[in-house]
């Protein structure tokens, strides 16, 4: 099986996995860098995942679906573009050999969802849209910060070797969060110096993984003494919980350049 990034509009990805006859594609939020690739690698395009309902992830699904005569696969509880298979917490799809695990991640979205496969050329893998980013998480437009917070919970009990296919590029502006939270976590610092030399010769920074996310995401590290410290100094007075801490990270990261 082979893993692409399909790059899109500013900075999304489109991932698609193939075996070298057939492909599947995650959030196609427009179709024609899709249908370039197919036609390049000479693929039938047999599935499209869907995680939730933003058009930078749905936009090109008819189209696609139009041309290729794909199935589609999607959250049970958003707004999609019919028809499509709905899909909850504790089902499963199969999908060119593989079977990907449905996890409800509500946070960014009120019902989006991930796919997990606990193997995948061997190792697990997890497209999980806008819920987990490197270095980062997405915005809560729909939920609440006790939401998200389960969701990245969940995912981060995952395997530490499961790469993590988010669905934009925007691990730089992440890490420049990270390090202003933790500017002690060489790790950290290490991860920084890796995607700033990705990025400078043009190249995903992406796939990442569980447990470098565990080492160097704030959002994943809210028990963490340095992490706790930094969100009093931003908002004295908070909690200490770990819901409070999150709470607080998710704002000054909606307002930090």
């Amino acid at each position: 099986m082979h893993l692409i990034p399909i790059p899109a509009f500013s900075d999304n990805y489109i991932w698609a996995l193939h075996d070298g006859a057939q492909a599947l594609v995650v959030d196609p939020g427009e179709a024609a860098g899709v249908t370039r690739w197919l036609e390049q690698e000479g693929l039938r395009l047999d599935t499209i995942l869907i995680t939730h309902h933003h058009a930078d992830h749905t936009g090109g699904v008819a189209e696609l679906r139009e041309a290729t005569g794909a199935r589609v696969i999607g959250p049970a509880f958003e707004p999609m573009p019919e028809p499509l298979l709905r899909v909850g917490e504790g089902e499963s799809v199969a999908v060119l050999g593989l079977r990907f695990e449905v996890i409800e991640v509500p946070g960014h979205t009120a019902g989006h969802i991930a796919y997990y496969t606990p193997a995948m050329d061997g190792a697990p893998l997890l497209f999980c849209g806008d819920t987990l980013f490197s270095g980062g998480c997405g915005r809560l437009f729909e939920g609440t910060p006790a939401q998200m917070l389960d969701s990245l919970t969940r995912l981060a009990a995952l395997p530490a070797s499961t790469r993590v296919c988010c669905t934009h590029e925007y691990t730089l502006s992440n890490l420049k969060f990270a390090q202003a939270v933790e500017p002690g976590n060489a790790e950290l610092a290490a991860y920084t110096a890796h995607c700033q030399a990705q990025r400078a010769q043009n190249f995903p920074t992406l796939p990442s993984s569980i447990g470098l996310e565990k080492q160097i995401n704030p959002f994943l590290r809210t028990g963490e003494t340095a992490v706790v410290r930094s969100a009093q100094a931003h908002e004295p007075g908070i909690a200490t919980d770990a819901v409070s801490v999150f709470a607080t990270l998710r704002e000054w990261k909606n307002v930090f350049r």
